[in-house]
């Protein structure tokens, strides 16, 4: 309500009307690319130092819009078909979807148009992309439906993400590289790994829906220790890629730099304290992928690449 000139009460300004871009950006969590872009950049930029020593920024930037593209439709994908399941799970229960702040049609519009850009971005890179991008699209339509299925989708979650830096090696060099294909199984259990802590905290739900997981199945500690153990195979794979690249001091620093906050990590979060997870899972994390690119891109600097 609003006050007239003279003095009367008068009807309020109208409503605005949701931002649906906004919602979906919300839906999608758009922010965290941040967990694979690094790992996609230390890839692509690798690639470029063997290739020529100099960064192509339009390959760079094409890179960038098919990972944000593959990624979005990922998750509009696991929002959709999942919605049934988060409209009975009190920590889920908010999502856009759950709430009709994004309405189906307009998730799968999203969805689409995310995919198009993925597709389109690929087919500018070169032609192997464009024909691998179908195989890249597969385990994020499978990996929502997992959970119904098998214990283990937090497995089907790293196989997707793996795909990330193998794409961006191809992307600029247009051939297959096993150097690249130890990077993305860095990342893979890496993701895999903080999704099983992340899991932790829908226990209860999980087990009450039969939504399967490790830790529905098999319990927190056992989860947790999963986790341990995916992160440390995580650093020995990131160590196997820098002897294999030749990487310097400064990206051996960055490693250690991950090694400590994986520690850290797998410190604030134990089977009977989950008040820190989400520190855990997005603080960490996104600090993970993020120190490690810097201490790759300033490895590549001193060692000559051209920015």
């Amino acid at each position: 309500m609003t006050t007239t000139a003279d003095g009367a009460l008068g009807p309020g300004p109208a409503p605005q009307p949701p931002n649906k871009v906004k919602a979906f950006l919300r839906l999608v969590m758009i922010e965290h690319s941040v967990f694979a872009l690094p790992f996609a950049y230390i890839a692509a930029l690798t690639a470029m130092f063997q290739l020529d020593r100099t960064v192509h920024w339009g390959k760079l930037l094409l890179v960038t819009v098919c990972m944000v593209g593959l990624r979005t439709f990922a998750m509009a994908a696991n929002r959709i078909i999942d919605r049934e399941i988060d409209a009975r799970n009190p920590r889920t229960a908010g999502r856009e979807l759950v709430t009709g702040a994004v309405s189906v049609r307009s998730a799968w519009t999203g969805a689409a148009i995310a995919l198009v850009v993925f597709l389109g971005s690929a087919a500018l890179l070169n032609p192997l992309c464009l024909a691998l991008a179908p195989v890249a699209v597969v385990p994020m339509v499978v990996y929502p439906y997992g959970k119904r299925f098998t214990n283990f989708p937090h497995a089907i979650l790293g196989l997707a993400q793996a795909m990330g830096p193998v794409g961006a090696w191809l992307a600029i060099t247009g051939e297959w590289s096993w150097d690249a294909v130890v990077l993305g199984l860095a990342v893979g259990v890496w993701i895999g790994g903080f999704d099983l802590i992340f899991a932790c905290q829908d226990v209860a739900a999980d087990r009450a829906e039969g939504v399967k997981s490790v830790p529905a199945r098999f319990g927190v500690p056992a989860a947790l220790w999963g986790a341990r153990g995916a992160h440390v195979v995580t650093t020995a794979l990131l160590a196997w890629y820098a002897l294999a690249t030749d990487a310097g001091p400064l990206f051996w620093a960055g490693l250690a730099i991950v090694v400590a906050a994986f520690v850290y990590e797998h410190t604030i979060v134990t089977p009977h304290d989950l008040s820190r997870l989400n520190r855990a899972f997005f603080t960490v994390n996104g600090f993970i992928g993020i120190a490690l690119f810097v201490c790759a891109l300033a490895d590549l600097v001193v060692r000559g690449l051209t920015v």
